[in-house]
């Protein structure tokens, strides 16, 4: 077993050093330890954005890379326990490199983690106790068979299987995963008042909640505007599912939420022209589904069934989402581009549009940059490019 003690100290000594001279330069006998020592200092220049709170105690050890890439980040857990709350108990069943664990144990009263991998259980305890986690017990084996033979019902049950194959390859499918939720689900069940389960940000949420069923509430998660979780809470019953649409970034928070089954059932006009503004939703708002609940809402026009993309003559000064300034249609070709973009350069957007906006980039001539969007898009059944940029040159929400 690793000593994470002396990793850490060592790691402090060398902090600012070239990992790769670290290791070209450790004698035959050292490189094992010199290559833990440079997995500290590859965690620590990692946790300074993704989980600053621990990038703040010197006394944390970090687990090898792909364990950090699959650990949420700190603001992603701190969201879910928030939801959980002041609850009594939770189960981690897949606590991994234990960043939830530690977000659930500043809320919840006893935690447990539980992890088949030796090492990172032993992490999980070493920085468990180096931030004084009294109440975070970590334990390791098969959680499943831990569950079975443990006696508790535990207010949550909180799962993020593994979503990758035996020859390492991602996989999205429930059924796919290890361990595998739909197999297990009335164990699980059985055993907590709530279960969450951690999805791919490509699962389809419409065939996950049939799969799962007793889905009460879907929590899409970004993370600077990018999408990072897919949560499910499972237990009771419920004819309206809510999906709540949250963004966080060093900003704010953007937080929303409209029911599933009435989705459809939402008031949207389409646009005959584009107008003044243009308007796309954020990461999490397009994965969350709501593209007709977005246009009642704000009270605009939605530019066709398939363009998720929408329009107006006055500003939506708190759209969530990019908001630009419509400057001037363009026909997709390489004269007309040149002649509206004379720079030379622009940000290609496509959406709803018969090609990747990469290869649209390419056919037009454009290089990425500049002050300017080329937007590709689709209205009615009208294929069309825009010249725009963004209103105030920021990201709203």
């Amino acid at each position: 077993m690793k000593n994470y003690r002396q990793i850490v100290r060592l790691a402090a000594e060398h902090t600012g050093s070239d990992p790769a001279k670290l290791m070209l330069k450790a004698p035959a006998e050292e490189r094992d330890i010199m290559r833990q020592v440079v997995q500290q200092l590859e965690g620590m220049s990692e946790a300074a954005t993704k989980w600053p709170s621990l990038a703040a105690n010197p006394l944390i050890a970090y687990p090898p890379r792909l364990n950090r890439e699959q650990s949420s980040s700190e603001r992603a857990a701190r969201f879910k326990a928030d939801v959980i709350g002041d609850a009594s108990s939770l189960a981690d069943l897949t606590g991994g490199m234990g960043i939830d664990s530690m977000a659930f144990a500043q809320r919840v009263g006893k935690v447990d983690y539980v992890e088949h991998d030796e090492e990172l259980a032993a992490l999980a305890a070493y920085n468990a106790e180096a931030l004084t986690l009294s109440n975070l017990h970590c334990h390791c084996g098969d959680s499943l068979k831990w569950l079975e033979h443990n006696e508790d019902h535990f207010d949550w049950i909180y799962l993020d299987p593994a979503r990758r194959d035996t020859q390492g390859h991602k996989v999205v499918a429930f059924e796919d995963c290890t361990p595998n939720i739909l197999q297990h689900r009335e164990l699980l069940l059985s055993r907590t008042d709530h279960l969450m389960i951690k999805a791919s940000p490509m699962v389809s949420i419409p065939a996950a909640c049939n799969q799962l069923g007793a889905v009460e509430q879907v929590l899409v998660v970004a993370v600077e505007h990018e999408c990072k979780e897919v949560l499910f809470v499972v237990g009771k019953e419920t004819e309206d599912i809510a999906i709540r649409c949250v963004d966080l970034w060093k900003g704010g928070t953007w937080d929303d939420r409209f029911v599933m089954r009435k989705e459809s059932e939402a008031v949207v006009q389409y646009s005959e022209s584009i107008k003044k503004y243009l308007y796309e939703p954020n990461a999490a708002l397009m994965k969350g589904g709501g593209y007709r609940y977005v246009a009642q809402r704000y009270g605009i026009a939605k530019l066709a069934p398939n363009t998720h993309l929408y329009t107006s003559d006055s500003l939506i000064e708190d759209f969530p989402g990019r908001t630009f300034i419509v400057e001037e249609e363009v026909p997709l070709n390489r004269k007309a581009v040149s002649q509206a973009f004379p720079e030379g350069k622009a940000h290609v957007v496509t959406r709803n549009y018969p090609q990747a906006a990469a290869d649209l980039q390419k056919q037009v001539g454009l290089k990425e940059g500049g002050d300017h969007f080329l937007i590709a898009t689709q209205t009615g059944t009208r294929k069309t490019g825009l010249r725009c940029s963004l209103v105030g040159g920021r990201m709203v929400k």
